[in-house]
């Protein structure tokens, strides 16, 4: 059975799961907002990525026979600069993310819970690829610099991001 210790940190990373995917929604309007299509779709399908990880966690506290409060999501911002710039706050969102995931999986070692250990691996592998997938796309972007012709490309390979498969 899961601690409260740890229902309670569980819980907040729900919030921060659903602040994701909350956040990349709002990114993916702005980039249709700014015509960069391809971003716009790469950031919905991250939206729905994100929505899923959320899913996974709630769905986690329910098998512990916890009952889910949900919490306020607060409000994303609506403007994020550049192309260039809104890739580096996802990443630096994600740097956030993956830092909040180890702080979880130190906890859950510490008061010896084996099975959100086990859970939250899950995620920590997860944000690896996360992160390694917003500096290649950084990388892209400042390779091409402030190219029309290279943007338009980045963007059209941003475009076929297909959506995210079940990882629940």
């Amino acid at each position: 059975m899961i601690s409260k210790k740890m229902t309670k940190a569980l819980s907040l990373q729900l919030n921060r799961e659903f602040y994701s995917a909350y956040l990349y929604l709002s990114m993916s309007a702005y980039c249709n907002h700014i015509d960069f299509n391809g971003a716009a779709n790469w950031f919905k399908m991250q939206y729905e990525e994100e929505h899923m990880h959320a899913t996974k966690i709630y769905n986690y506290l329910t098998e512990q026979g916890v009952h889910v409060n949900l919490e306020q999501i607060d409000k994303p911002p609506r403007k994020f600069g550049t192309i260039l710039e809104i890739f580096q706050q996802s990443l630096d969102h994600e740097k956030f993310m993956t830092k909040n995931l180890n702080n979880l999986s130190d906890k859950a070692l510490k008061v010896k819970d084996h099975a959100t250990y086990n859970l939250l691996q899950w995620f920590v592998n997860e944000q690896v690829e996360e992160e390694a997938s917003v500096e290649e796309i950084i990388s892209k972007i400042k390779l091409v610099k402030n190219s029309g012709y290279g943007l338009l490309m980045v963007d059209n390979e941003l475009a076929q991001r297909a959506a995210p498969e079940a990882k629940l």
